[in-house]
């Protein structure tokens, strides 16, 4: 079969997938169906379709027989690979997975060497490069787990989060080196810099909610009526007994005093302020004590 033939042979496999999704859409289960559910079926179909296609053309790349042996030119010398064996190696594309049949050449002590693999730039892991490419793109985006089911959404291959982290791995190890050869464009033109603050901004509450007030240094919720505000003790609302203005004393808030002393009654403070000027007269006690 001549390479211009193989995708129209009507005997390949990818010419019979082809011929059996027409079917499947011209029959009458199919017409009766919604759209959406049309899409998937042609979907899963034609990607197996672009699989058989892919398939097709690595068997018309033949498997790499360079002849009897292979020379391979060493530091020592000329070495020649004698041994010859065919290999099916598989590999996993964007279309699903594929068989490669390559010959390969080996020696004695000394690994197989495929020329096939060396055609076709095969890499050293079982998914193509275009594959852990979709990869590393959609894992940048989003997390691992998101990023594996996307691929398999739009792909069809399940590939392991392990496998993909690995993919990773490798990809950032041309980081340093990407951005040493990389000669950006000098910029030209003005430089706009802005900067945001948003700090203070209110959040949005729900509706029928009542704005929450941060409290400042001193202020204190009153229990009773939710008020926010300085303390006022209850005797501030009358006359103070020991005043005697009858006038009302407000306590001050915390910031313009340090310690602000409650008394239980007027009498009780009388008499700690008499008793505190009677010690300071008489230290030791003596004809000074007296009752107020």
């Amino acid at each position: 079969m001549e390479p211009q033939d193989f995708l129209v042979d009507a005997t390949t496999p990818a010419a019979l997938e082809f011929a059996m999704l027409q079917a499947w859409l011209a029959s009458s289960r199919a017409l009766q169906r919604p759209l959406h559910q049309i899409e998937c079926q042609p979907e899963t179909k034609g990607r197996e379709v672009q699989r058989l296609l892919l398939q097709a053309h690595l068997q018309h790349r033949g498997t790499g027989v360079v002849g009897a042996a292979l020379r391979v030119k060493q530091e020592a010398g000329e070495v020649w690979y004698t041994h010859r064996r065919l290999r099916t190696r598989s590999l996993k594309t964007v279309f699903g997975p594929v068989d490669v049949v390559r010959m390969g050449y080996s020696r004695a002590g000394a690994p197989s060497i495929y020329p096939l693999d060396q055609t076709l730039a095969l890499p050293a892991r079982s998914f193509s490069y275009e594959l852990p490419r979709r990869l590393v793109k959609a894992a940048v985006q989003n997390p691992f787990p998101e990023a594996v089911d996307a691929i398999a959404d739009l792909t069809g291959v399940s590939v392991p989060q392990r496998s993909l982290e690995e993919i990773l791995r490798d990809a950032a190890h041309d980081f340093d080196a990407f951005y040493r050869e990389r000669a950006p464009e000098p910029a030209v033109g003005s430089i706009l810099v802005a900067a945001v603050d948003g700090k203070g901004i209110p959040m949005v509450k729900p509706g029928g909610a009542q704005p929450t007030v941060r409290l400042t240094k001193g202020q204190k919720i009153n229990r009773k009526n939710g008020h926010r505000g300085y303390r006022v003790h209850p005797r501030a609302l009358g006359a103070h007994p020991g005043t005697g203005g009858g006038k009302p004393i407000p306590y001050p808030p915390p910031e313009s005093s340090k310690r602000v002393v409650s008394p239980a009654s007027g009498e009780q403070a009388g008499v700690g302020q008499f008793a505190q000027r009677q010690d300071r007269r008489h230290p030791g006690g003596g004809p000074g004590d007296a009752t107020p």
